[in-house]
């Protein structure tokens, strides 16, 4: 065992869930007590429970056997340090949280999530919490990183689910709409629809037409082929309502006063209402203009759930040793990269409030066009 001062750490998840968070539990945990002969306490439901101080202690043997178990052991939630409903009051629980890092004499925190949980992380190094993160999101949307664990898995689930619809697509000459998670980043449909052979893939960074579409799939049709299958994002839109979105989120960015900023973010809101019919009521634009039945799977939080394939349990275990380095060496303030076979501490003030979108020029942008997958533009 490496000789190191005695610390006591704390760890939680937040955000949604997604395989491969026990695996960073795991990872980190074993690095931190059997390595380095820490205590460590995880944290209940996320930020929640690290305002509330709800904790268990985290011993080798309540890390033993989670590697493989998806979902989180310490559970989860999407609560915001600074904006968090207690008893029917939005309050700010930051100066509590605090509190409870100096009552449990923790050197350093560990937060599991993605995106917002990078914003949250920032919010509590700012107060002073000696902060690290670890990129976890199935959208690989997280900027600065390569990979983030879940994504892998979900991309397996999301590929096997299209594999599983081309029968049905091509024995009874239908249109299946298959709709990825993926909200404002491709990466997921885009990956499952290349691996799954997806006739179209429909993605929210390349707005869409449905003229497009459907010149495609006849042409198909005049080729014999009397069937399509289509993966879309659930934040794919078509040319029309991608402007709308961009005229809206522009307006919130040039508001000049408090109520036209909340106009404008109400107005925004509308807007992503209005998107949630988005699949189905493009299954029903496609079965008009070319004739063919047309039906809408939607793969859900299937997607989010299970065992994490080998990949992205091995990503999550060398992040969570990564992680467990870099208390070591005292450096806090940063999310564990994922950069090849390496990783690199990338500061979390660089990383809260950007997004890793798919570039239009990509490589797996490219190989889909070459081998002939229509992206609807």
């Amino acid at each position: 065992m490496t000789v190191s001062a005695t610390k006591r750490v704390g760890i939680l998840t937040a955000g949604g869930d997604a395989p491969g968070l026990n695996a960073a539990i795991r990872g980190f945990g074993k690095s931190a007590i059997s390595e380095f002969g820490w205590e460590l306490i995880g944290f209940r439901d996320g930020i929640r429970g690290l305002a509330e101080n709800r904790f268990i202690t985290l011993d080798s043997d309540s890390l033993a056997g989670i590697l493989t178990v998806g979902g989180t052991i310490l559970g989860t939630s999407r609560d915001k340090p600074h904006k968090m409903e207690l008893d029917g009051e939005i309050r700010d629980m930051v100066p509590t949280i605090v509190d409870n890092v100096e009552k449990n004499q923790l050197d350093g925190l560990i937060m599991l999530g993605g995106g917002g949980t990078a914003k949250n992380a920032l919010r509590l190094a700012d107060a002073g919490i000696n902060v690290i993160t670890l990129p976890k999101t199935i959208d690989n949307d997280i900027w600065g990183t390569d990979s983030s664990f879940g994504f892998a898995t979900a991309l397996e689930i999301a590929t096997e689910a299209i594999d599983r619809l081309h029968s049905t697509a091509h024995s009874h000459h239908r249109i299946i709409v298959a709709e990825v998670m993926g909200h404002k980043a491709g990466w997921l449909a885009l990956g499952a629809g290349i691996a799954g052979g997806a006739d179209v893939i429909l993605i929210p960074e390349i707005p869409y037409s449905m003229e497009s579409i459907t010149d495609m799939i006849k042409e198909r049709m005049k080729s014999g082929r009397n069937f399509s299958v289509v993966a879309v994002a659930e934040g794919a839109m078509e040319l029309d309502e991608a402007a709308a979105f961009q005229a809206a989120q522009t307006l919130v960015k040039d508001a000049k006063t408090p109520e036209t900023k909340a106009q404008a973010k109400r107005h925004v809101a509308s807007l992503e209402a209005g998107h949630r019919e988005n699949t189905l009521r493009l299954a029903h634009k496609l079965e008009e203009a070319t004739g063919l039945e047309s039906r809408v799977s939607i793969l859900g939080y299937m997607q989010r759930g299970g065992t994490p394939c080998a990949v992205d349990r091995l990503l999550a275990t060398r992040l969570g040793a990564a992680a467990a380095d870099l208390v070591a060496a005292g450096k806090y303030g940063y999310m564990v990269a994922a950069r090849g076979e390496g990783v690199e501490p990338v500061r979390i003030s660089d990383v809260a409030g950007k997004l890793k979108l798919v570039p239009t020029d990509h490589s797996w942008v490219a190989a889909a066009r070459e081998v002939g997958t229509a992206l609807g533009d």
